[in-house]
């Protein structure tokens, strides 16, 4: 099975070697959490691999992204100009951008993502969506049915896929439920303050075909280099049961 590196320092032996060619694989958490980070560096890999990339912006503008990924060290400026990458804008729509969508709706997403593969022509080509959260935002009951459209839409047009999703800063919860099932692979994204310190953390909970790692492991985010994996952490059975929603851990409930 031939599986892309993700380019996250430390993650892609705890999953084998990276995600499998062709799975959907979503990230999930709380804002500020790492997820667009992931997203960003996951296409930045592929980039460098000379593989094709198509980037779907909801919350942010194209040049937010960009200026995001310059900062990481990546540059899609020059990535675009040559044809390898396509920002995808479904925030900032603007009359005469070909690449931006009008309306949050995930027929229109799906046929624009075709569209942008058929730019970029044939072979495979990783496909990020940075949220699905925002094309149910007034109506989460369609979580499932969207998430299973977009998956079953593009399922032929070989295209790896990494979607985020949103969750509740109050309840560390989905705004909507479904994208989980529908996904092969699900990387749970967390923050805590631990000891006075808040803390990122990251969970694979779940990558089909693979023998993952099942630990916590406390993640960083770096100028220059991205998303890192720091190191393990244990977190006591009390502390475990409250790292939802309310993820405050005193002294001697974490250890390193």
């Amino acid at each position: 099975m031939e599986r892309l590196p993700t380019g996250v320092r430390g993650l892609d032996e705890l999953i084998e070697g990276g995600i499998p060619k062709g799975f959907t694989v979503v990230a999930v958490g709380e804002p500020g959490t790492g997820k667009t980070v992931f997203s960003i560096q996951f296409t930045a890999t592929g980039l460098a691999r000379g593989e094709k990339c198509i980037y779907v912006t909801t919350e942010e503008s194209r040049e937010s992204i960009i200026n995001q990924a310059a900062r990481l060290g990546f540059d899609f400026e020059d990535a675009l100009r040559k044809g390898s990458l396509v920002i995808i804008d479904a925030l900032m729509w603007e009359y005469g951008d070909v690449w931006s969508i009008k309306e949050l709706d995930v027929e229109e997403l799906i046929s624009k993502v075709i569209e942008a593969k058929k730019y970029l022509g044939p072979g495979h080509t990783r496909l990020v969506v940075d949220s699905m959260s925002a094309f149910w935002l007034d109506k989460p009951v369609m979580a499932r049915k969207y998430s299973y459209m977009l998956k079953r839409g593009l399922a032929k047009w070989d295209l790896t896929i990494v979607a985020t999703a949103q969750y509740a800063v109050t309840s560390a919860l989905g705004f909507g439920f479904g994208v989980e099932h529908v996904a092969d692979g699900i990387l749970r994204f967390r923050k805590a303050i631990i000891s006075g310190v808040l803390k990122k953390l990251l969970i694979i909970e779940k990558m089909r075909q693979t023998n993952h790692d099942r630990r916590v492991f406390e993640i960083e985010v770096r100028d220059g280099e991205g998303l890192v994996i720091v190191k393990p952490i244990e977190i006591s059975g009390d502390a475990l049961r409250r790292l939802s929603p309310s993820p405050y851990f005193e002294e001697g409930e974490v250890r390193f």
